[in-house]
């Protein structure tokens, strides 16, 4: 499994998408200084919040487009075949996979992260509350990439990424299940509401900017439970696509 997670992220870091996302976001960051100086209000405000966006879009992005081919890829050019036959349990195959990718995302944050935090010393306000921010970001990232290969694995590239955007976008509008349901009458209608809100991922959970951009206490514990709430997920859905992948036939 470790050799697979290694050879996917040497493959990863490879791909022309990566490095065209990461120059964008790397654009974008320190283009925030000079938007900055555009707009009105505070200029380490808004340099804070676009170059928190960047490392939370671009990273979403690469999760999406790489993680929905990457087994795509193996089955493709039935290299997927040939290390199936060996005795390598298929969840090791998927497993690995996913750690390949998680690597590359955690390079990736830390690449912007670095390109954030030189705007800010520039400005003379390298703030370190922007970290628990971009960890949960990062954590983000790895549920968005588990559902990206549980798309992947038994569905095409194109519809896997339009089924983790849709995953993703929802995902981050859960609370309007919530709103909706109180303006429904009791039947179907709030049940339907109830089973989307807790059968879908609350990305909303790893969504801290704005509190951390205005300095506004973030408890160590919902920190914690939000963590948890991720790696939870991120389980039950690479579960699932073990469990899919493991009943797939290449034949």
């Amino acid at each position: 499994m470790t050799a697979i997670a290694l050879n996917t992220f040497r493959e990863a870091i490879r791909d022309r998408v990566l490095y065209l996302l990461l120059f964008f976001a790397v654009v974008l960051i320190l283009a925030s200084r000079v938007v900055s100086m555009l707009t009105v209000g505070s200029e380490e405000k808004i340099i804070k919040d676009m170059g928190l966006a960047a490392i939370g879009l671009f990273g979403v992005l690469m999760a999406v487009l790489i993680g929905v081919s990457l087994v795509f890829k193996e089955i493709e050019k039935r290299t997927a075949q040939v290390l199936l036959a060996r005795p390598i349990p298929r969840w090791h195959f998927l497993a690995g996979k996913f750690g390949g990718l998680a690597m590359v995302l955690a390079l990736n944050c830390l690449l912007l992260t670095a390109a954030l935090y030189a705007v800010l010393l520039a400005r003379g306000d390298p703030d370190p509350g922007l970290l628990p921010a971009i960890g949960l970001l990062y954590v983000e990232q790895l549920v968005v990439t588990a559902v990206a290969l549980l798309f992947s694995s038994f569905s095409s590239p194109i519809l896997s990424c339009v089924f983790t955007l849709s995953v993703y976008a929802v995902g981050h509008l859960s609370w309007s299940f919530l709103i909706l349901k109180e303006r429904l009458p009791a039947g179907a209608g709030r049940l339907l509401c109830d089973v989307l809100y807790y059968a879908l991922p609350n990305l909303d959970r790893f969504d801290i900017k704005g509190r951390v951009v205005h300095h506004l206490p973030v408890p160590a514990p919902e920190l914690a439970l939000a963590v948890v709430y991720g790696a939870g997920w991120t389980v039950v859905l690479l579960t699932l696509a073990c469990g899919v992948f493991a009943r797939r036939d290449f034949s």
